[in-house]
């Protein structure tokens, strides 16, 4: 939906970007999230602990009373949120009116697409220490991986300098960057981390993508300080889709196995030609099940949104197995199962498909990603 903007002296002046309702959220400041969508838009994506109140059509309608039945907590500042940041401003105005402070979100969930947390996941075994960054408005989960002074990104999705700055807060060097496969849902910035910071750029043995990077097939290895990655090969999502085994304690899954789910095998064959792509997922996804149970999941995105409290977003195989019951199919009822339940395509996906492939990220590239990820099965 798109309506023309109202113009209400000093509305301009009560806006909050992005940058501060995250840091706001990641300190635990009191604040309230009131997000005015129509419901069909929240229920895909929302801003983690926020209200709701669907008074899109009142608001642009100019009803005076369109937030008069909504409660808000006593003594936090509010911040109202839509899909643009427009329909927001006139929550705001609204809410003012009755003596509360409140902000809108500038650029509204578009904006927020790009807001991020981050938790550290520990570790029994490995050398490593790994930090989960995600990227919470899109459900974009990447990793630094970090040993003996250097670093790893698996699957940045964020602008480069967040992940030269949490490595830096760690006395690390990313000298490995590093994609499961070439994404569908979001435009991946790995090429430009390693330009960026001259690290080696590995991505899954293919002949997809139009730029330089060092290829690893099954069983390669990538060494970060004293820890190790190896490269196994998980086809179905997409044909390259590699998964990551780090000191055979923890696997970084991509978009092959999820924590209540697996990857869709469609995206880049066509709904037609997903049968062969779903029976490679179900060989794939035999092949993780054959791990130790205690290894821990690390998959590249998440169903919820990641709230800001510092949780990692992780299980064992065993708890994963557990919560996926697509696991336990036999190969005939799997790939039927998975072929029935594919879910809409992510917006923008054939483009930002073609654009991982050339290597080319757009200067603005939440037009294409606004949106929650669609990657699962489940």
């Amino acid at each position: 939906m798109c309506r023309r903007a109202l113009s209400v002296p000093g509305m301009m002046m009560n806006t909050i970007p992005v940058e501060t309702l995250q840091a706001w959220l990641a300190a635990g400041r009191p604040v309230t999230v009131l997000d005015v969508r129509p419901a069909a838009e929240r229920e895909e994506w929302a801003i983690p602990g926020s209200l709701h109140a669907d008074a899109y059509d009142a608001l642009w309608a100019g009803d005076t009373a369109a937030l008069a039945g909504v409660t808000l907590p006593a003594g936090a500042p509010v911040v109202t949120v839509c899909g643009e940041g427009k329909t927001s401003l006139l929550a705001a105005e609204q809410l003012r009116q009755r003596s509360i402070v409140a902000y809108s979100l500038a650029g509204g969930m578009r904006a927020w697409s790009l807001a991020w947390n981050a938790a550290e996941i520990g570790l029994q075994r490995s050398a490593a220490r790994i930090v989960q960054v995600r990227r919470t408005g899109k459900g974009c989960l990447s990793y630094l991986i970090g040993s003996a002074g250097e670093a790893a990104v698996i699957d940045p999705s964020l602008d480069p300098k967040i992940y030269v700055e949490l490595a830096s807060e760690q006395g690390w060097r990313i000298t490995a960057v590093l994609d499961t496969h070439v994404h569908a849902d979001h435009l991946s910035r790995a090429q430009a981390l390693a330009a960026q910071t001259g690290a080696t750029l590995y991505l899954p043995a293919q002949a997809h993508v139009q730029y330089s990077f060092s290829p690893l097939s099954d069983g390669g290895e990538v060494v970060i300080g004293q820890a190790r990655l190896v490269a196994v090969h998980t086809p179905g999502h997409t044909e390259e889709s590699t998964s990551y085994w780090l000191d055979e304690e923890a696997l970084f899954t991509g978009d092959t196995l999820f924590l209540n789910g697996v990857g869709r095998p469609d995206l880049h064959t066509g709904v037609a030609q997903a049968r062969p792509a779903a029976q490679a997922l179900y060989r794939s996804l035999q092949r993780i099940s054959a791990l130790p149970l205690e290894t821990l999941i690390l998959p590249a995105h998440s169903a919820e949104p990641a709230a800001f409290d510092g949780r990692p977003l992780v299980a064992t195989l065993s708890e994963v197995q557990m919560h996926t019951t697509l696991l336990h199919l036999g190969e005939t009822a799997f790939v039927t199962d998975v072929l029935t339940r594919i879910p809409p395509a992510p917006p923008n996906f054939e483009q930002i498909i073609a654009l991982n492939q050339a290597g080319i990220l757009p200067n603005d590239p939440t037009l294409l990603e606004a949106g929650a990820n669609r990657c699962a099965v489940a």
